[in-house]
């Protein structure tokens, strides 16, 4: 079996030599550098071959055809051997389909730039010619095909030398993802070895003691197979002679194990250089006790250049239990071993199987050519535009630390190994003098009261201003109440969440917000199914964008949990939910419809938004976070059946045909859009849901107000004129949100411009002020204030650096909140208020728990600098 040329690459990797005056060749002569740039091609001009690899043994293909449907979408043409990944599972159709031809291998071959993945052969070699190749290469080991490139002119980008220190450069670092997959692979083979479980359990027949995992060298391979492990159910051990990755091995669940002799074993490029001989007889002491304890032991230890270091000598395999396992991931540079065979399974005297397989990444192809597939196609659309800024247009330019470190062939001459890369200076961080001073225990404790009654102080003139702008009606103190149980349930619900539901939590707040239906709901005509004016029409709008945004995000949220489930974990069964919430509809539908006078709609109305809280706060944890999204789905289950309750009490059977038509349109949509997203892709979803929400609120906002102006007074245009606004800022940064995260738009952040975004504010606040004081007739200035809103919060948001949308959509998702509340207000209904204020509130206590998880300011979204005495 050939050695994988993955683990021959990585230890070819760092034989560059040190810094020096002349850029010497491998066998000590000058080599001239060429020119620093080469005249540009068109994507268009250029088509990339994918040939089969000839060495029965490898499964993988240098591009799938989710990797080169990003190349062609480019603008490179693409041609593919007919079957060149059929052993990864990827047929000829699925690259006919993202538009690559599928050509015989000779016709593949000739293309102007052939991806592969191990190193050609001599007959490959010829192929490629004079034109380009891209695949592994190992110069150091291949001198021969390295002179064979160069007398035929051939341009050659090795995989394997892309500059480690180079943190751009990991999209490419096809070494790291191979290595990671590895690492899995290495714990499933051992796994299959080993006659036992890897997790303990305890039944009636007996307990079963989980294995010990001992994993020998903590790199990339390494702490991939110390968290496969303990995913496992293992007990896992790590070590490593580099003690800086001690903290690494403990964040993936392992135990790290410490030599008692104090020597650093950190070298060059982050790899781990030779220890001394002392450091190596306090190491075989520790390690012979550990080795003798496990039940499976990996060795990864390979220095690169160098025959792998022997970690577990004869006598420790013989001390070893019977049935125990090693993988020896070294095996193709000698082994961590003794006794192990490159490419074959040994079983020892004593019992012990000794695995020295060196095609892990091959045994699991179809992954392993993904992550292939995209760290080639990530350097190719690189190679130009990285530094020239030229979209479309393939450069190579020394100037790219990338390019010039995977270069080692232009054009027949020689450049490898490359200048080493020299990463840019840290920048210089002030250095400010802090002096300690001793607080009174007293002096604390009055600033922190004297904080609260502050706080508290405004809370106070804000209940005063809601008790003044009410005047006479009594409907605001029991709506006011609701919103502020709401607000308090809302803040309690959201402090504990873990950190891996916050996206679940953010989809489903999202569907909640959708409530916003009934808002639109509410402009209907309950006596004629078709909508006649302007404010029907935007009632009727509201509730099919409401609905899809309902259907969708729950829908997405639930897809979004799913990927927490491991195979054979239970499913609950929750349908059995289905009685009880079917009881109450029911019961809220025959009350509704023998007895117009009925209060149930309205209490169960209620009872809609206690659910919501509960769903809310069940997603804080993932042992409740499925029973929070069902709990969800009924609160606004039963508040859509209130409301369609409320219509029949009207008496007329147009105005329930009319809203559940606009529903189950809408809400079949939503399921169908979410029905097609891919993992990668839910976060953005969440933000285009989002943005229906945005523009429903101004649509109910103008809507409300064409149809009952003169009946609002200043406290209900209050509520319009904010429902606009929020509504505007919501709709344009959820679309601005959703286009940075999927893609569509550069990450980068635009310049700020206060001037611009102040001028935008009080222009919206200004708009509908003048609406809320001319009464209907300025409706239009309402719309005006809308529009303003959304131009502001496409400024807001394009602002923002892609890196930081997760936290944008959580603040936009407290915005459709308030929203919601302002809605509530707006039509006096207790569910969109306390609704509204639950989302608001909630919102707002995720964006500080993940802006302080990001170390980010949450009112600039900027790195938040301390400083310490120590700094």
């Amino acid at each position: 079996m050939r050695c994988s040329p993955l683990l021959l690459a990585v230890a070819a990797h760092a034989l560059a030599p040190p810094p020096r005056a002349k850029h010497l060749g491998r066998r000590g002569a000058v080599v001239s550098e060429p020119e620093t740039k080469t005249s540009g091609r068109s994507y268009a001009d250029l088509t990339i071959g994918v040939v089969a690899e000839s060495d029965p043994a490898e499964n993988r293909v240098a591009q799938t055809p989710e990797s080169l449907a990003l190349l062609v979408k480019a603008g490179f043409h693409a041609k593919v051997a007919s079957g060149a990944g059929a052993a990864a599972g990827f047929s000829d159709d699925m690259y006919e389909n993202i538009g690559a031809q599928v050509v015989s291998e000779d016709e593949a071959w000739a293309s102007d730039i052939v991806t592969k993945i191990a190193p050609p052969s001599s007959q490959e070699a010829a192929k490629v010619g004079d034109r380009m190749l891209l695949s592994m290469v190992q110069p150091p080991q291949n001198d021969a095909l390295m002179q064979q490139l160069q007398k035929q002119g051939s341009t050659v980008f090795a995989m394997d030398c892309i500059p480690r220190l180079l943190s751009r450069g990991q999209a490419f670092d096809a070494l790291s993802s191979q290595a990671n997959l590895a690492g899995f692979r290495a714990v499933i083979e051992a796994a299959h070895a080993y006659g036992r479980t890897m997790a303990g359990s305890m039944t009636a027949a007996g307990k079963l003691a989980p294995a010990r995992v001992l994993v020998l060298g903590a790199g990339v391979a390494g702490l991939a197979a110390i968290q496969t492990a303990k995913n496992m159910g293992a007990v896992v051990l790590g070590y490593d002679v580099r003690p800086v990755v001690q903290e690494q091995v403990e964040s993936m669940g392992g135990q790290f194990l410490k030599v008692p002799y104090e020597e650093d074993g950190a070298g060059q490029g982050g790899y781990a250089k030779e220890m001394s001989d002392e450091y190596k007889a306090a190491e075989q002491a520790m390690l012979t006790d550990e080795v003798a304890k496990a039940d499976v032991v990996i060795t990864t230890a390979l220095i690169p250049g160098r025959k792998a270091p022997v970690l577990i000598p004869e006598a420790m395999v013989a001390g070893m239990k019977r049935g125990s396992v090693i993988v020896d991931m070294a095996s193709v540079n000698g082994g961590n071993v003794i006794g192990t065979v490159d490419g074959e399974k040994v079983v020892t005297k004593n019992g012990v199987s000794i695995l020295g397989y060196s095609d892990l990444p091959s045994r699991l192809p179809t992954a392993a050519s993904q992550l292939f597939g995209r760290n080639q196609a990530n350097f190719l659309l690189s190679v130009g535009p990285q530094t020239t800024g030229n979209k479309g247009e393939f450069v190579i330019d020394y100037e790219d630390p990338a390019v010039r470190g995977m270069l080692v062939v232009d054009g027949g001459k020689l450049t490898w190994p490359a200048p080493p890369y020299e990463p840019p200076p840290a920048p210089k961080t002030a250095v400010v003098e802090v002096e300690e001073e001793e607080v009174d225990p007293q002096t604390a404790i009055n600033q922190k009261v004297q904080g609260d009654a502050t706080a508290l102080t405004a809370v106070a003139a804000l209940t005063i201003g809601v008790g003044l702008a009410s005047g006479g009606d009594v409907s605001n103190a029991a709506l006011f109440g609701a919103f502020c149980l709401a607000s308090f349930a809302g803040q309690q619900a959201v402090w504990g969440v873990a950190p891996a539901l916050h996206s679940p939590l953010m989809a489903v707040t999202n569907a909640v917000s959708g409530l916003t239906a009934l808002g639109g709901a509410a402009l209907l005509d309950p006596s004629d199914p078709i909508p006649h004016t302007p404010a029907q029409f935007l009632g009727a709008f509201a509730v099919a964008v409401s609905a899809i945004n309902i259907a969708g995000g729950f829908r997405v949220t639930d897809a979004m949990l799913q990927l927490f489930r491991r195979e054979g974990d239970p499913e609950p069964p929750l349908s059995y939910f289905a009685a009880p919430v079917g009881l109450a509809a029911v019961a809220t539908l025959g009350a509704a419809a023998t007895d117009p006078t009925s209060v149930l709609p309205d209490v169960v109305a209620g009872a809609a938004a206690t659910a919501c809280v509960a769903g809310i706060g069940g997603l804080a944890s993932q042992d409740t976070a499925r029973y929070g999204n069902a709990a969800a789905v009924a609160g606004v289950g039963l508040a859509v059946v209130s409301t369609f309750a409320h219509v029949i009490q009207a008496g007329d059977v147009g105005g329930v045909i009319s809203l559940g038509a606009l529903l189950a349109a809408g809400g079949g949509a939503g399921y169908v859009v979410a029905g097609g997203v891919g993992p990668a892709e839910l976060p953005q979803t969440v933000a285009a849901f989002h943005s229906l929400v945005g523009i429903a609120a101004v649509a109910t906002a103008v809507g409300e107000f064409l149809a009952h102006a003169e009946e609002l007074g200043v406290g209900g245009g209050a509520a319009a004129v904010l429902a606009a606004v929020v509504g505007g800022v919501t709709f344009s940064g959820s679309i601005v949100a959703y286009a940075k995260l999927a893609g569509l738009t550069s990450s980068s952040p635009l310049a700020k411009n206060d001037l611009i975004n102040g001028a935008l504010l009080i222009g919206a606040l200004g708009t509908g002020a003048l609406a809320v004081s001319q009464g209907v007739t300025m409706a239009p200035a309402l719309a005006a204030s809308g529009a303003l809103s959304a131009v502001l919060g496409y400024f807001l948001v394009s602002s923002i650096g892609g890196a930081d949308m997760p936290v944008v959509i959580t603040v936009l998702n407290s915005y459709s909140g308030w929203a919601l509340a302002a809605e509530g207000a707006l039509l006096k209904d207790p569910t969109l208020a306390s609704v509204g204020a639950l989302i608001g509130f909630s919102g707002a206590i995720l964006t500080k728990i993940m802006c302080d998880a990001m170390n980010r300011d949450a009112r600039s979204r900027r790195p938040v600098v301390r400083f310490t005495p120590s700094s």
